[in-house]
């Protein structure tokens, strides 16, 4: 697994194939299509050997997206879909439609769109949990509340058999004063061990999100450690929404310095292997995006 480099969430998207409620012009640097060959460049500089595309959209018509790209594009190993976990039988319809599918690995549901924080532990929605868990599916948990990351023991005590991953740390306070209530919710949340976790979208909570340190980043990369050991830590260049807090190039540069502070094994862990693990992403695509780098 020596060099061997996986990011482990990257995103694409087009509002003319797909529709994204969340794109406003608010975000207007990347309120448009976006595409991989936009990052293929960024990835390159970086040493990146393949990438995970995750969902950007509830919707099927992003998973095409997706899909399609993949196809494209031997560097994407893996792919993390949207199934409408609120709907078991619609679950069950697109795990059907997923079936051979070594690419798709996983599912994830935009749940911090959704006004209620506890809507994961709604009854349908927990037996839609149940359908991923049977099918060995992986489950992308959006985090951005302290409500979303207390949900955490809940999940693994009423679904033991399924691998959650959280994205972006469950977003950390970095750059504010008070870590907590994160600090000790992450924790709790790392005390299962099918619970991992993503080194991704680690910006400034504060203001400018594009504000955020190596310094200020650091306590919480190693809190993440210290709660997850580094086989159950990823990482992640969170493109196209890293454009917004620097660009890929700068969160890959500010990230991999931290990483490079680490013992080699947890560094092999955190750039290839935890992703590899976690996702049970098909060795002979991993050989092939290798290939390429050849």
């Amino acid at each position: 697994m020596t060099g061997i480099i996986i990011d482990a969430h990257q995103h694409v998207w087009d509002p003319g194939r797909a529709r994204y409620d969340w794109l406003t012009t608010e975000l207007a640097p990347i309120d448009r299509t976006m595409t991989f060959d936009q990052l293929k460049p960024s990835l390159d500089r970086a040493g990146v050997t393949a990438t995970v595309l995750v969902q950007s959209a509830d919707n099927d018509q992003d998973t095409e997206l997706m899909l399609e790209t993949a196809a494209a594009y031997p560097e994407i190993v893996a792919v993390v879909a949207y199934a409408p976990l609120e709907k078991p039988d619609g679950v069950k319809a697109r795990l059907g439609s997923f079936a051979g599918n070594s690419l798709i690995v996983g599912v994830r549901n935009l749940i911090h769109n959704i006004p209620d924080p506890r809507w994961l532990l709604r009854p349908e929605v927990d037996q839609g949990l149940g359908l991923l868990e049977e099918a060995g599916l992986t489950f992308d948990l959006v985090a951005v509340l302290p409500e979303h990351l207390a949900l955490v023991p809940t999940l693994t005590e009423r679904h033991p058999d399924l691998r959650i991953v959280i994205d972006h740390l469950a977003k950390p306070p970095i750059g504010l004063t008070d870590a907590e209530p994160w600090w000790t919710l992450i924790a709790q949340a790392a005390e299962s061990p099918n619970v991992f976790a993503k080194a991704s979208g680690l910006y400034s909570a504060s203001g400018d999100s594009g504000s955020w340190t190596i310094d200020r980043v650091r306590p919480f990369l190693h809190r993440a450690l210290e709660c997850f050991g580094s086989e159950r830590l990823m990482y992640g260049g969170d493109w196209p929404i890293s454009v917004l807090s620097g660009g890929y190039d700068r969160v890959w540069g500010g990230l991999s310095e931290l990483f490079n502070e680490l013992p080699e094994l947890d560094r092999d862990n955190i750039l290839g292997r935890t992703a590899t693990d976690f996702y049970r992403i098909d060795q002979s695509r991993i050989a092939s995006a290798a290939g390429l780098k050849g």
